[in-house]
């Protein structure tokens, strides 16, 4: 526990939140009706966690604040599954579980993330704690503090209901008696009915995922490097060796590989169908890769308590072999945690991230103007300004019809097509927020708000300026100053009953008529300014708002 804390709060102010803590964020710092409204339309699955975290806020709204909660469920979790590790193989098996858990690269990444995947990490952990005791304990009593820790972890995320799955596998696997499979099925029967209304209103707001894809083998792949002390070289092979010959130990076994292959197993096929599936949504699962890590390590160093030196047998026991085990067991630890280094020192950047919002709003501080307008492209990106409002205090939203805790949405409703095509009329230059890959005129938009941004744009206004941040993010967010394009210069023309003989209608005015017409006439230059010229304004430009 104290490794993970220590490995926890190492870093913990990287300097901006990216896009879902900023949701975390905002959303917590909304009244309780407020919170109670949105959830009605999106993040119904993350309902108790904002609850819970406008609790924390009220405190101290600051990113640390934000990321403590984390950082103390996996400073938790470290300590549950060291106790798992005691209870079904020994006090250094126990340990080593723990540690290994502690410094694994996944751990700390979510460990200083402000969402709920290191709390439901740590309500798995203490679920399985508490079922290896009922199974020990074998009254019906004992059973009821497992159901009210599993309900309340899949209550705080639904896709923790899997772990189900692989507690059922491990009751199997130790071939448990009639009675503890019926106060089981009690337990369980209970949290999965509390956890119905969740999923019913949840289902109507699976939009949320679409994103998401069907993972195939090479998520499978990237997952197992993930939970590995190490995703790549000696430590990722050596891990892979230890929990194979961990499997050996057939209790430890049989509780960390369904932990291990059960929830991610099901997720990922139910995803064939209908994609679920991330990395961050098993994270819990990790638990069973450092367990089984550590019985195998434990097995190697029971082994090597048995070699002989010189006809004679060492106990495993002694206190000389107890001591090298122990010494050689920190060398191990530590040499893994120094030859990842720069893999946790690279997630403690915030370039790390896929975004960092703090960036964009101190590019607002520095080149807009007070009364500027600002487009968010897509509408999303208005997260920037509501997790760092400073750098947006001055300008406008240009698109903005109400606001995000007003209209019970994550980042606000926008004007309609026309609306936004009128405002964007009346307006010279406008600052557009967007990331990079937004503004590709190749990709599609389902939603005709977005479409009409970018079509506006494109026809009637011209880049002046761009900005982005040196310190470069997996998609750049950009700062793009629009300015209004001017249109080509036309020359007037005669009437059509001035037109000298033989000059073709709609050719350029002279500047004087001559009898003769061989010698051409000087024509009106063009602006020397003059741009391209551009799309007509769309008809709805001067149609009255309908929305």
């Amino acid at each position: 526990m104290a490794v993970m804390l220590a490995a926890g709060l190492w870093g913990l102010d990287r300097g901006g939140m990216w896009g879902d803590e900023s949701v975390t964020f905002q959303v917590a710092q909304r009244t309780v009706p407020q919170i109670w409204r949105l959830l009605h339309d999106v993040d119904a699955v993350h309902g108790l966690y904002y609850l819970f975290m406008h609790a924390v806020l009220t405190v101290h709204p600051g990113e640390v604040v934000l990321r403590l909660p984390s950082v103390c469920a996996a400073t938790a979790t470290a300590g549950l599954v060291a106790a798992l590790g005691v209870r079904l193989a020994g006090p250094r098996v126990g340990l080593w579980a723990g540690v290994l858990y502690a410094i694994t690269p996944m751990t700390g990444h979510y460990a200083q993330e402000g969402r709920s995947y290191a709390l439901v990490a740590a309500g798995v952990a203490a679920a399985t704690l508490l079922l290896v005791r009922a199974v020990d304990a074998g009254g019906a009593r004992a059973w009821w503090p497992y159901g009210t820790v599993v309900a309340l972890t899949c209550v705080l995320h639904e896709l923790a209901l899997p772990v189900l799955g692989a507690h059922a596998l491990t009751l199997a696997l130790l071939r448990v008696p009639r009675k503890v499979w019926s106060s089981w099925g009690r337990a369980a029967g209970v949290a999965a009915l509390l956890l119905l209304p969740l999923v019913w209103v949840s289902q109507g707001q699976s939009g949320q995922v679409a994103w998401l894809v069907s993972p195939g083998w090479d998520r499978v792949g990237r997952l197992a490097r993930n939970f590995a002390p190490g995703p790549a070289g000696p430590v990722f092979w050596g891990s892979l060796l230890l929990m194979a010959l961990g499997l050996r130990e057939r209790r430890t076994a049989a509780v960390a590989l369904p932990l291990l292959l059960v929830p991610p197993g099901i997720l990922m096929t139910v995803s064939q169908v209908r994609p679920l599936y991330h990395d961050r949504y098993v994270l819990y699962a990790l638990a069973g890769a450092s367990l089984l890590v550590a019985a195998g390590a434990g097995r190697v160093a029971g082994a090597l308590g048995r070699v002989r030196f010189e006809g004679r047998r060492m106990r495993a026991g002694g206190r000389r072999v107890r001591t090298g085990v122990g010494v050689v067991g920190v060398l191990a630890l530590t040499v893994t945690f120094l030859n990842q280094l720069p893999v946790h020192r690279q997630d403690r950047s915030a370039a790390h991230r896929p975004d960092n919002l703090a960036v964009v709003s101190a590019l607002a501080v520095s080149r807009m103007r007070p009364g500027d307008p600002v487009l968010f492209v897509p509408s999303v990106g208005r997260l920037a300004a509501l997790a760092y409002p400073r750098g947006f205090q001055r300008v406008r939203d240009i698109a903005l019809r109400e606001s995000a805790p007003r209209s019970g949405t994550l980042w606000g409703r926008e004007a309609t097509p026309g609306e936004l095509r009128r405002r964007l009329a009346s307006v010279d230059r406008v600052w557009v927020v967007a990331e990079r890959s937004a503004l590709d005129p190749r990709r599609s938009r389902p939603d005709p708000v977005e479409r009409t941004k970018l079509a506006v744009l494109a026809a009637e206004f011209t880049v002046r300026e761009e900005h982005v941040h040196e310190e470069r993010v997996r998609d750049d967010v950009l700062l793009r100053l629009y300015v209004r394009r001017r249109p080509a210069y036309t020359p007037p023309r005669e009437p059509a009953g001035d037109r000298p003989p033989g000059v073709a209608a709609g050719a350029p005015a002279l500047a004087s008529p001559r009898p003769d017409t061989r010698r051409p006439s000087a024509v009106l230059p063009a602006h020397p300014q003059a741009a391209p010229a551009v799309l007509s304004p769309h008809p709805s430009m001067s149609a009255p708002l309908t929305g």
